[in-house]
Order: structure tokens, then sequence, then C-alpha cells
């Protein structure tokens, strides 16, 4: 039996996570008292262990707010953030399709260049040994979608719906959270990048509205199917292949594949997600997230 919050609570509750998650990910001069990182793979570590900490913080807080700790269940605390077994491969296949049609354009584009002498496809024994050895890699692809999934999305997403907002108003309002969480970018990019204040906002302003429009499709995602993979998947492959490509001076055949790409995505959104084909029974009289309180 799940907890009921307030509107207040579930608002707090999000914002004391994202403050939580980006503090924790940027002292580690607190957590490991050591001197400075002497290289950028030392640094890349203690970020990882600070990442998967803020994590563990953020589970337990949401925890305590949506499960009463007398009745705790290992599988009641799992089914709550969307780790569950029912369905999980219909969950992975359709994310990672739905994401790939968003991607068509690039695709094309990456085909057109295996025309050219010495380009490689994503997926080839050298590309695949490079990511393994990279460090950079194994934050986009493992660790920021794992630890960002697991907070703005599987503790936010149920304390918002426990909360009483609808599941529309939480698709909006969850990537609100997960763009400020990303505000620190504005402070690296102008320390790092020696930008002026316009450039450096206007560069930010992208990020952020590019996370504000992710973290709306994942919110979706993870509602839609009561699958934490689904938005995982999504996370893994956005990270990957970067923005979608529109256009491009290779021919008018990348941006036909990309507007056809977003038509199927949009026409195909909806039908994939049906919470039905989860097992996902919808009531309008509970207000917990996936009618645990019945």
């Amino acid at each position: 039996m799940m907890e009921t919050l307030t509107v207040k609570e579930a608002l707090t509750a999000c914002g004391g996570m994202t403050v939580v998650y980006v503090a924790v990910l940027y002292s580690p001069t607190l957590i490991f008292r050591r001197p400075p990182p002497t290289s950028f793979y030392q640094f890349m570590i203690r970020r990882f262990i600070c990442a998967f900490v803020a994590t563990l913080l953020c589970l337990f807080l949401s925890s305590l707010l949506l499960l009463p700790t007398g009745s705790w269940k290992f599988t009641h605390i799992l089914a709550a953030y969307g780790v569950r077994s029912n369905h999980f491969w219909h969950a992975v296949v359709c994310a990672f399709s739905l994401t790939c049609l968003m991607y068509a354009g690039s695709f094309v584009l990456k085909l057109l260049d295996l025309w050219n002498e010495g380009e490689s496809p994503y997926f080839s024994l050298e590309s695949i040994k490079s990511f393994a050895s990279n460090i950079a890699a194994w934050r986009n692809l493992v660790v920021a979608p794992i630890t960002e999934e697991l907070v703005f999305r599987a503790c936010m997403i149920p304390l918002l719906l426990c909360g009483g907002f609808k599941p529309e108003t939480t698709v909006f309002l969850c990537p609100l959270f997960f763009s400020l969480a990303h505000l620190n970018h504005l402070l690296e990019f102008y320390s790092r990048k020696n930008c002026s204040v316009l450039k450096t906002s206007m560069a930010v302003g992208t990020q952020l509205a590019y996370t504000m429009v992710f973290g709306s499709y994942a919110s979706f995602l993870f509602i839609r199917t009561g699958h934490l993979a689904a938005p995982l998947v999504a996370h893994i492959v956005c990270n990957f292949m970067g923005l979608p490509v529109i256009y491009s001076k290779r021919g008018l055949v990348v941006s036909v594949a990309s507007i056809a790409g977003a038509i199927a995505f949009f026409c195909l959104l909806t039908p994939l997600t049906v919470p039905a084909l989860y097992n996902i029974k919808i009531d309008d009289d509970c207000s917990c997230w996936q009618g645990y309180c019945n």
C-alpha cells in the first residue's frame, strides 16, 4: 500500500532530490577526502561513485514517502520504480523502435557515409572496442542514463502522481526538474570554453530545450508502459546518437527520411504505448501510481 502525498510534499521532494543529485555529483571532495584527481579517468570514476551515491539517497527518500516502512517489500519497491519482468522485452523493443524513428535521417546519413572510403559503421569491432575503453562513453551510455532515469523518472514520477498530479501534467512537469539539474553545465561551458555570457546562454538554452523535450518523451514512456526499461533504452539511444539530423548537404533523401521518421513516430507513439498492452490498469478513482493503493 502506497502513501498519499500532498502536492506540496511531492514538489518539495522532487526539488530536494534534484538538489541532492547535483550537489553530491559536484562535491566529491566531501565524500572522498583525498587530493584532487590527477587524471580525467580518476575524476570520472569519482563522479560515477558520487552519481550512484546520490541515486541511492534519492531512492531511499522516495521509498520513505511512497511506501510505509513497516510494510516494505522488495517487490513493492521495485514495482513502484517500474522495475518488473512482465512485458519487459515488449517495453524495450517499443522504446528502441520509437526512438530510432526519430533518427531516421541520421541513419540514412550514416549509410551514405559508408559509401565513402575510410568510413566504418557504428557497430564495427573497432568502434565497440573504442567505446569499451572510453570512460566518457561509459558516462554517456551507462552511468548517466541509469542514474538519471532512476532519479528523474523512477523516483519523481510516482511522487508526482501520488501527489495528485494528472499523468498529462506530470509528463511536462517532471522534465522541469530534469532540465534544472542540467543548469550546472552553464558554469562548466562558460569556464571551459571561455565564451561570452550570451553565447553560453544560447548553448545551454538549446541543451535545456532538448532535455525538456526528451524528458517529456521519457516520462510519457514510463507512465504509459510502467517500465523503467523504456525510458532507459530511449536515453541510451539519444545519448549515443546526439541531436537528430534533419537536413544535410548529402541530399534530399536525408530530409525525406527525417520527416518520414517523425511522422511514423507520432503516429505510432500512442498505439504502441497503450497501458493495457503492458498489463497496467488505469483507475480514475485511484490517486497513486499504477493503482498499488488498491
